[in-house]
């Protein structure tokens, strides 16, 4: 098992059992969550050719979301310019899996995501401050849409070499929109019974899944055939 991946989920687990059990622990949980995050960075950094037009943007994506993991250390104040950052990300993301697929190339995957997402929202929406309505609408559309290209990505991918890397675009869209309607449900409707576990787990896991959908070094850079 590679190294870098063991360190991952040893921060990982760290971090979240930090959360749970030693709350009052700040800083230590300060230093390991963003340290995480910095890891799939390193991953996603040997991954792909240099210069990829998709690596650029995943990377970018995921350097926004170390900002956003900054940025909700402080669940308050933080909120709004975590959400601004996560938001960015998203966009990132849509960009690195529209190389090669056109946007919105499977409408399936568009239509079930958009039902989804509607579906969160409407139950989330009554306990929503007015002040962040705007932005918290704005940030599930960016979510669903990326969410939604990383399968359009893989539907488009089948077939062809590329579909071993998009699966797991694919599987970690759906896990950040998991990630993300965990918190929205924690936060503005009901506590969860050990949310930071499975809203960071999931998040975690979304992460590195899409930053696995990078070809290893020296492997094919096959990409699906532009819809």
């Amino acid at each position: 098992m590679p190294l870098l991946f063991i360190l991952f989920v040893a921060s990982a687990v760290a971090a979240i059992a930090l959360q749970h059990f030693w709350p009052a622990l700040f800083w230590p949980y300060a230093l390991l969550k963003p340290l995480t995050t910095v890891l799939v960075i390193a991953y996603a950094a040997g991954r792909g050719r240099p210069g990829d037009a998709r690596r650029q943007a995943l990377l970018a994506g995921l350097c926004l979301s170390l900002l956003g993991d900054v940025a909700l250390l402080w669940p308050q104040q933080g909120f709004l310019p975590g959400l601004v950052a996560f938001l960015l990300a998203h966009l990132a993301y849509l960009v690195a899996f529209t190389r090669g697929v056109r946007l919105g190339a499977s409408p399936i995957a568009y239509a079930a995501y958009a039902l989804l997402a509607g579906s969160v929202l409407a139950v989330l929406w009554p306990g929503v401050p007015l002040g962040l309505r705007m932005p918290v609408a704005a940030y599930v559309l960016c979510l669903a849409a990326m969410a939604a290209q990383t399968a359009s990505a893989w539907r488009v991918a089948r077939g062809t070499p590329a579909v071993a890397w998009l699966w797991r675009a694919a599987l970690g869209g759906l896990l950040f929109l998991t990630s993300d309607a965990l918190l929205a449900f924690n936060r503005f409707h009901t506590p969860l019974p050990l949310a930071g576990l499975w809203i960071l787990a999931t998040y975690w896991a979304a992460q590195w899944l899409i930053a696995s959908a990078l070809p290893l070094r020296g492997r094919p850079q096959t990409r699906p055939q532009r819809l």
